[in-house]
């Protein structure tokens, strides 16, 4: 059986920070955040935040792997993916 797709987000919080997650169903991500229910980063960062990337992975595996390279990345270069 094939792995389910998965996606890197990042999303823009309200103060201008970026942050970068992995999920299956975006947009139901970026609503969890929005309430207050995602990572407890994001709300510390500052709600509400919004969709600024998105890329699709074939397992999670792969998503996992691509989330850590991103969040190794500095700012402008995450802004260059953007």
């Amino acid at each position: 059986m094939k792995d389910q797709v998965w996606y890197v987000y990042m999303v823009q919080c309200n103060g201008g920070a970026l942050y970068t997650g992995i999920a299956i169903d975006v947009k139901k991500r970026v609503a969890q955040h929005n309430k207050g229910k995602g990572a407890k980063a994001v709300v510390m960062l500052g709600l509400p935040v919004r969709l600024v990337y998105k890329e699709k992975c074939e397992s999670k595996s792969e998503a996992l792997k691509r989330e850590l390279a991103i969040k190794k990345l500095k700012k402008k270069d995450k802004e260059k993916l953007i």
